[in-house]
């Protein structure tokens, strides 16, 4: 797939590629149903809007090289109406809408899903046969509404504490705050941001107390907005949604901003980035998309495709309307040796 061009192919692709690194709201889903050979994928809201401007920029990038038949990257939201049909030939799904669901639907329906955005890593219980791509740094944090009772700081303790529903008052963690009920929420149990935020804090056994299902990072939801309300969140979204303008009406933090644990800043707000010393404690994550090991191995297109999207020589770790793209969806790049590494559990 890839080629060599003359000057002028090249200047057009960059110029067609460039315009999608422009601060604005998400995309949408895919314009028409993929074709069959396209690169479609399903799964995390996380990253959900960035892959959605790959998308855009990748189909730029291949019209400005004069290449019309190489297959496509397409990327379905988390959020929209359900079911859908993945790819063309492919069976309607109900959409995948987080790293949990998007998986198996992957494992259900290998032909209409060719990778699922993950928010978390492999797991025990992931089939070994599933090779997480490395694609950003990330790091999960909670949030609470903005002139709400909660404070600027928890540490991991107080957290487990509250979302193990022993600890219910804001005056238990300081008797200067509000004497009010502290009410946690967590998004759905598939979601990589819940499973990693709940390993972080020391895996408490969800309380009574808690609220389940929420859809991941988006701080719109009207039950989130009480003094009191408490949500994990991923601090790159939010990083994308507040300074980057990558916030759509339903996908906005809404009145939620991002709070510090055990002292340490998830936002270097000068720098409009994740913090980094916040990346490398238990609340980092990377993000990855997820492919078969027998596709990415394959030496035939589709392989050569998934690699040339995915690869650590391919697109998006070699391109900097990627690396761009990357940066101004909140996310922190990853070191070259890094960006396309698998793993697997």
């Amino acid at each position: 797939m890839r080629r060599t061009t003359g000057k002028l192919l090249a200047v057009a692709a960059l110029a067609g590629s460039l315009a999608a690194t422009t601060a604005g709201p998400a995309l949408a889903d895919p314009p028409a149903v993929p074709l069959a050979q396209d690169i479609v994928g399903v799964g995390s809201h996380t990253t959900g809007p960035l892959l959605n401007a790959f998308s855009a920029a990748y189909d730029a990038y291949l019209t400005g090289l004069g290449d019309t038949t190489s297959p496509r990257l397409r990327s379905w939201d988390a959020t929209g109406p359900s079911p859908i049909t993945t790819k063309a030939g492919a069976p309607a799904i109900i959409r995948p809408y987080d790293v949990g669901t998007g998986l198996a639907a992957f494992h259900a329906v290998p032909s209409g899903i060719d990778f699922v955005r993950a928010d978390r890593g492999p797991q025990v219980g992931d089939p070994t046969t599933d090779l997480f791509v490395a694609l950003a740094k990330d790091a999960v944090s909670w949030t609470a509404t903005n002139g709400g009772h909660a404070p600027a700081n928890l540490s991991a303790a107080q957290l487990k504490g509250i979302y193990s529903c022993a600890i219910t008052n804001w005056q238990q963690i300081d008797p200067s705050l509000a004497n009010a009920t502290i009410k946690p929420f967590l998004p759905t149990p598939g979601s990589g941001t819940r499973s990693v935020f709940l390993t972080a804090i020391g895996n408490p056994t969800s309380g009574p107390c808690v609220t389940n299902g929420l859809q991941e990072n988006q701080g719109t939801d009207p039950v989130l907005n009480d003094p009191d309300a408490v949500f994990p969140y991923s601090v790159g979204h939010y990083v994308g949604q507040v300074y980057y303008g990558r916030s759509t009406t339903t996908d906005a933090p809404g009145r939620l901003t991002v709070r510090n644990i055990n002292g340490i800043a998830a936002v270097n707000p000068t720098a409009q980035t994740i913090n980094p010393t916040f990346t490398v404690t238990a609340f980092g994550r990377l993000v990855s998309d997820v492919v078969r090991q027998a596709d990415w191995t394959a030496t035939d297109a589709h392989g050569q495709a998934l690699r040339n999207v995915f690869g650590n020589r391919g697109w998006i770790c070699g391109n900097s309307v990627a690396t761009a793209l990357i940066r101004t969806h909140g996310f922190l790049t990853l070191p070259p040796a890094a960006c396309g590494s698998t793993s697997h559990s």
